[in-house]
């Protein structure tokens, strides 16, 4: 008697894979929306990446147009046998997680100013931090020892 291993249907399977690389790149973009700022703290050449997406991220929360990367993930997801899902990314992942009642327009308007207001917020702490006329910047070497050097 001949044992046939029974056969998964992995026809989805890179579909969904496709969609949660989709899923986890839209997430991340969100959050570098959010908290972006801090890096310019670090590095001020991520100003020149971030002021553009705070401003896309602004525009779709205050304006409602869809991100292309929802429809994206919701084709992938179909073509994986999923049913994909209503409304757009913010309202499906994230406004259940912060908001349990409806994503009313002021809360869309609140959450837009809100991206606007703390990104602002950070960049002129930022650019105040900058100007100061004296400040120790820690560098880390390249054998990771800590050398600190005042700049004046």
């Amino acid at each position: 008697m001949d044992v046939v291993p029974a056969r998964r249907d992995d026809r989805g399977v890179g579909w969904r894979v496709a969609a949660d690389v989709v899923l986890v790149v839209h997430l991340s973009f969100v959050g570098f929306v959010l908290l972006g700022g801090l890096l310019v703290w670090r590095r001020r050449s991520v100003a020149r990446l971030h002021l553009p997406a705070v401003a896309y991220g602004a525009l779709v929360t205050l304006v409602g147009f869809t991100c292309p990367l929802t429809p994206a993930e919701k084709w992938l997801r179909q073509q994986a046998g999923s049913a994909g899902y209503e409304g757009g990314f913010v309202e499906h992942y994230v406004v259940p997680v912060l908001y349990p009642g409806e994503f009313t327009t002021s809360v869309k308007v609140a959450a837009g100013v809100l991206i606007v207001v703390v990104n602002a917020s950070v960049y002129a702490a930022a650019a105040q931090w900058a100007r100061r006329p004296e400040r120790s910047r820690v560098r880390l070497s390249s054998r990771s020892s800590v050398r600190v050097r005042r700049v004046v």
